[in-house]
């Protein structure tokens, strides 16, 4: 689950080679979130995580780009990453 946003969940698919595939919000800034998510899609994952986190909106703690980097290291930091580097699988989250 997202947490001080608009955005109330984050589909998000990172491939084997820790590429995100596909990323959907529900909620929030419906054409700001479609254009992060295809900015996003093809880029390394470890990569738009350190680009995104921290981002706040407005006098918000957080943002929807902060609650996806969140996303991102929650499929990086899972056991199943360790299995999909090794070539098995693709990894998602729902963070909800």
């Amino acid at each position: 689950m997202t947490s001080g946003t608009c955005c109330k969940q984050i589909d998000l698919s990172v491939d084997e080679n820790g590429i995100i595939s596909s990323v959907a919000f529900h909620g929030g800034c419906n054409g700001n979130l479609k254009g992060i998510g295809r900015l996003v899609i093809g880029q390394k994952a470890a990569d738009v995580r350190d680009k995104l986190s921290g981002v706040k909106c407005g006098i918000k703690p957080t943002s929807c780009p902060d609650q996806l980097s969140k996303a991102i290291d929650e499929i990086l930091q899972s056991p199943e990453e360790k299995l999909a580097l090794s070539g098995v699988g693709v990894r998602e989250s729902g963070l909800m």
